[in-house]
């Protein structure tokens, strides 16, 4: 597993000690910090505070903040092997941990010198956390239709409306929300803001109670005559959108590497327990129906995880990769779909048991489907980048 590299030489697959160095300390992490958790956590829909704080002490968040702040800076590529691996470990806590780069991601790409000074660096210092304010009761996938508004009053904004499904939003510092500053332009409308949690009239209105990935907190919040400095303004008025998709182009390869993770995790587990499950007098692993299901959730895996390392990689050369992506995303989190399914067949009974790990695998993996665009909202996009000439997009 590797890095693709153009050069002389054609592509490589191989990763240098560094890259094989970050993946091993990601996965010590994730065996010793996450997985002994992952069960109790996902019970009590626990937030992970404390491995948070740890994951924090050892750089393994805010990897992405460049070195000019203080940060160190990881290309993209990097962060997907990080990424992998906690949520190998578990999805509900490794996104509860790496979120931030969801939340800081539009500071990165359209905040001013400034801006990123100001919001950035806190990041580093403790285990502040951010959130990704776009979601809407009513405005999901079809973002347009948000409700929220910003009006201008002289040097600020006065915000109005409310969000749902907002990663980490009741335990973060700052959220970057969307809102209209001109609902007659439709998406074309929207602006995005910096806005503080404890600012008067922010009220977290309900942490949702998931399917799974439980360790992670999601919350819905309103907004009532939030008053935000227009120094908190990311980009011009009506850029909001813009910013959504860069953000989403950047993040969907992280949200990808997680679904890999997941279907790693769930294909190990199928592979120890069809060595050790004996029926007609032979492991179920040599039994074809079996050990069919367990190649192609490994061919799957594989075909997915390439997908990923190239949407990065293509980010890291600063190169566009909505299409890249949005192949990654889809493929992946279809995957860890299948896959986390076909695990639960290769238990039997005891794979619909909660007391084995794959029952809990099965319902992390639906959310990846679901979240930072659909499968579906993958498709249309991917059908729009093959129909749509690149200068009419």
């Amino acid at each position: 597993m590797a890095q693709v590299e153009t050069g002389v030489a054609g592509v490589s697959f191989e990763l240098s000690p560094e890259q094989r160095e970050l993946r091993a300390l990601a996965r010590e992490f994730a065996d010793k910090e996450i997985r002994p958790k992952a069960a109790e956590y996902d019970e009590h829909s626990t937030h992970p505070v404390d491995v948070i704080a740890k994951a924090h002490e050892l750089g393994l968040m805010n990897l992405h903040v460049p070195e000019s702040l203080g940060g160190i800076g990881l290309p993209s590529f990097d962060g997907m092997l990080v990424g992998e691996e906690l949520n190998r470990g578990c999805s509900g806590i490794g996104t509860s941990i790496g979120a931030n780069g969801l939340g800081a991601a539009p500071v990165l790409i359209a905040g001013t010198e400034e801006q990123k000074e100001q919001w950035l660096p806190p990041l580093l210092e403790e285990p502040i956390l951010c959130s990704f304010g776009l979601s809407e009761p009513d405005a999901g996938s079809d973002v347009a239709r948000m409700k929220s508004t910003a009006v201008r009053q002289g040097d600020s904004y006065i915000l109005n409306g409310s969000k749902t499904f907002i990663t980490n939003a009741g335990y973060a510092a700052w959220t970057v929300v969307f809102a209209k500053t001109d609902p007659s332009k439709g998406h074309r409308g929207i602006s995005a803001f910096i806005v503080p949690m404890n600012t008067p009239g922010v009220q977290i209105e309900k942490h949702l109670d998931k399917m799974g990935q439980r360790s992670t907190d999601t919350s819905a919040f309103g907004l009532t005559d939030v008053v935000v400095s227009a120094e908190n303004r990311l980009g011009e008025e009506g850029e909001g959108f813009k910013i959504a998709m860069k953000t989403l182009d950047f993040t969907r390869p992280g949200t990808a590497a997680g679904a890999v993770g997941v279907a790693q995790a769930a294909f190990e587990h199928a592979v120890e327990y069809a060595k050790e499950r004996v029926t007609f007098d032979v492991p179920i692993a040599m039994h074809q129906g079996v050990n069919f299901m367990i190649a192609d959730m490994a061919t799957e895996i594989e075909a997915a995880r390439l997908l990923v390392w190239q949407s990065a990689w293509l980010h890291d050369q600063g190169k566009r990769a909505t299409l890249q992506s949005s192949f990654a995303k889809r493929f992946a989190a279809d995957t860890a779909m299948k896959v986390t399914t076909d695990a639960v067949q290769v238990f039997g009974g005891y794979g619909y048991i909660k007391e084995y790990p794959v029952e809990k695998l099965m319902r992390d993996a639906k959310l990846f489907q679901i979240y930072e665009g659909t499968s579906q909202i993958q498709r249309l996009v991917i059908a729009k980048e093959i129909f749509l000439p690149r200068d009419e997009d």
